[in-house]
């Protein structure tokens, strides 16, 4: 037992334990999947049904991201497919309605990325911020949803890769108003693709027969269930990778420059004065 403790303490696990704790990690996540089902997903499937080239719509960007296939993927689509009329009826006021709900998920993203990074605090960047930030959420999903269409294989598989660790790696350096360096953020971006891959072989080995199970014996709710379940896993790769990201810098890098941020400053000012 001492021999385990002594091994997890060096890996850095034990402090990545109470870090995770500190920073209700599970909760975090569990907010996340509801947030993402209650105010992001009527806006995605709004933006989905208004897209003029694919035809699978929101479904399929759930069955692409949760890698379904068969039943399972025909279970899912048959509760989150819209009706035809969706945006026939959708009047502008509901979708800017839906825009200001799909904030409120923006805005617990970046609230997560704050409390892993401790930056200066900067609320009048928050909300253009938040809003570019969605934007670019949804270009990212829906360009991962098209390119299963064009391509197949390693080429799609490092192209979704490539486009993933962009968009997390980017994602906190402008939510947090570019307050972290790149160079700090780039070990989260990574971890949170690892997670992400984890993810979703997880999601193949369990989800995918969940789905099918739930489906017969509770019906709609029992795969509304398996999203959610999903979409906490998500949250919880989301925030522990950039948690994971902020815990090697201090680790293997400079442990002073890993709690530094980078506040805009004139010229001839303290290049030293750093703000934490």
């Amino acid at each position: 037992m001492n021999r385990v403790r002594i091994a997890w303490q060096r890996l850095g696990l034990a402090e990545l334990n109470r870090r995770g704790r500190e920073l209700e990690l599970l909760h975090r996540a569990m907010g996340f999947a509801t947030l993402a089902l209650v105010t992001l997903a009527p806006l995605l499937i709004v933006v989905a049904a208004a897209d003029p080239i694919g035809h699978g719509g929101f479904a399929l960007w759930l069955v692409d991201g949760m890698d379904l296939s068969g039943r399972s993927a025909r279970a899912l689509t048959d509760v989150f497919t819209p009706p035809r009329k969706v945006i026939g009826t959708t009047s502008a006021w509901s979708v800017a309605l839906l825009a200001l709900f799909g904030l409120s998920f923006a805005s617990s993203v970046q609230s997560g990325y704050e409390h892993v990074w401790r930056p200066a605090g900067a609320p009048w960047h928050r909300i253009w911020r938040q809003l570019i930030w969605l934007v670019m959420l949804m270009g990212y999903l829906y360009a991962q949803v098209q390119t299963r269409t064009v391509l197949a294989g390693t080429p799609r598989i490092l192209l979704s890769m490539t486009a993933g660790l962009l968009f997390f790696w980017w994602g906190p350096h402008f939510l947090l108003n570019r307050q972290v360096h790149w160079r700090y953020l780039l070990p989260g971006a990574l971890a949170t693709m690892a997670g992400l891959v984890g993810l979703r072989w997880f999601s193949y080995l369990v989800f995918t027969p969940l789905l099918v199970t739930n489906a017969v014996s509770y019906g709609p709710v029992g795969t509304v269930l398996v999203v959610e379940s999903w979409l906490v896993g998500v949250g919880f790769v989301l925030y522990g990778g950039a948690l994971v990201g902020r815990l090697l810098c201090e680790r293997f890098g400079d442990p002073d420059a890993s709690f530094r941020t980078e506040p805009e400053t004139p010229e001839g000012a303290d290049a030293g004065q750093d703000t934490v």
